[in-house]
């Protein structure tokens, strides 16, 4: 669906852990083969006790896919593979959602 959309020139954000060079290949190859840059976000949360406090507080409603566990994402975390792109990381332990848009905003502008 993200690469159709490109593919008419739409902007499309993707929100995914792209945790393996194989979910990163997925975005690479959509934006070679429609013509369209793509820049990866990687979101972290510095804090390890405000992230496992957010999972722990975290219902989006979705009953076909439950919430991961502390344990779940830490072995997941373990297993990321490292960035070989550039990408643009933002800190989302210390502020707000409208600042870290504004600040994702403002990086891109400059790519």
């Amino acid at each position: 669906m993200a690469e159709q959309n490109l593919g008419l020139g739409h902007v499309v954000v993707v929100d995914a852990v792209n945790d393996s060079e194989g979910a990163r290949n997925t975005w690479r190859t959509a934006g070679s083969r429609t013509g369209a840059s793509v820049d990866f976000v990687y979101l972290v949360i510095s804090d390890v006790q405000e992230h496992e406090r957010r999972l722990s507080a975290r219902e989006r409603g979705l009953t076909h896919v439950g919430e991961p566990t502390w344990t779940e994402v830490q072995r997941r975390r373990a297993g990321y593979a490292t960035w070989s792109d550039e990408v643009v990381e933002l800190d989302t332990a210390a502020q707000t959602a409208d600042e870290i848009a504004a600040a994702l905003a403002e990086r891109l502008s400059m790519m």
